[in-house]
């Protein structure tokens, strides 16, 4: 995998955030050109401490890719994208549904369009969501599952998909797309539940708190943030790829309030179970996990981190870093 980045050229959108910096950290291992693109808006996840390592070895530029302008002026000269930018949230998405519009769908189009224009023959993954899906109609969910989101967000989500493979169909663009499921680990956001609540019950063990479980019964998969990045390198370099969208998932299908035990047994602490607020529940899915066959079958991914090993490299991170992440 070394070899195909090597000085390849590559732009990282989202690139301060979690998931952006750890592939970041991988490209720069494989002495890749990066160039980090990030808002640093306070609310969407960007963090420079996710960077601080290796801040001398990027290119780093503070631009929204709401900015048309920039983008046209970024994509140029770059082998591959990572198309990570994107707002999380799922209740900001019911508050605010035009800015969750304009991140993740409008922009979307306004990047492909870029690259369209001035570089179409860069190679584009595309972070996506099992948001999409919406509450399960059977599991494990695989790629053919309807799609029935549930929030502004998930609809949002699918629009920015949709154009991606649209442009590699219509116009041979080389694009494929990730649906994620809830990818956790160093870097991830804490301070809020805007990326994920795994991160509000980790801050919560680390400052000494308890932390709630809404329900508690639900099934959920977990991917470990190192995996998730090998599947973003994966999708890239292999043209089995193109046009394609992928699951992605795990073995291992826990409870939620599974999770919170075995996170309290790693690091002490304690949980309470409560109801689901009642705005919360509208938009809760239910019982989730991925079928990922079609990613295991056609790029040979597999995640390699077992959730115990993952929890536990997280909170000891997080008890070294926890002031980085809630300034």
């Amino acid at each position: 995998m070394k070899q195909i980045f090597n000085r390849k050229n590559v732009l990282i959108t989202g690139g301060a955030g979690f998931i952006g910096s750890s592939l970041a950290r991988r490209l720069v291992d494989y002495e890749a050109n990066v160039t980090v693109v990030d808002s640093m808006i306070p609310e969407f996840g960007g963090n420079l401490f996710n960077i601080h390592n290796i801040r001398n070895k990027i290119n780093f530029n503070i631009t929204d890719v709401r900015d048309k302008n920039a983008m046209h002026y970024l994509v140029k000269g770059q082998d591959y994208l990572f198309n990570l930018a994107g707002q999380t949230s799922h209740m900001d998405s019911m508050h605010d549904p035009f800015t969750d519009l304009d991140i993740n769908a409008k922009s979307q189009l306004s990047i492909l369009e870029a690259c369209r224009s001035y570089n179409p023959g860069i190679r584009i993954v595309f972070a996506s969501t099992r948001q999409i899906y919406g509450r399960p109609q059977y599991l494990p969910v695989d790629e053919k599952h309807p799609i029935v989101p549930v929030d502004v967000n998930g609809i949002n989500k699918i629009s920015g998909e949709s154009y991606h493979l649209l442009y590699h169909q219509v116009y041979g663009m080389s694009t494929s797309a990730l649906r994620l499921t809830n990818t956790y680990g160093p870097g991830m956001r804490v301070k809020d539940a805007r990326q994920t609540f795994v991160g509000v019950w980790v801050r919560r063990l680390i400052e000494g708190m308890p932390f709630e479980v809404w329900g508690g019964d639900q099934l959920r998969d977990f991917n470990y943030v190192d995996d998730v990045v090998d599947a973003f390198l994966m999708s890239a370099s292999q043209d089995v790829a193109l046009g394609k969208v992928y699951n992605l998932g795990s073995k291992e299908v826990i409870t939620l309030k599974g999770l919170a035990e075995k996170m309290v047994e790693l690091s002490g602490g304690e949980f309470v179970i409560k109801s689901f607020p009642e705005d919360r529940k509208k938009i809760d899915i239910g019982d989730y996990y991925s079928n990922y066959n079609l990613i295991s079958n056609q790029l040979g991914w597999e995640p390699k981190v077992l959730l115990r090993e993952g929890l536990a490299t997280t909170l000891n991170y997080y008890r070294d870093n926890i002031g980085r992440y809630i300034e």
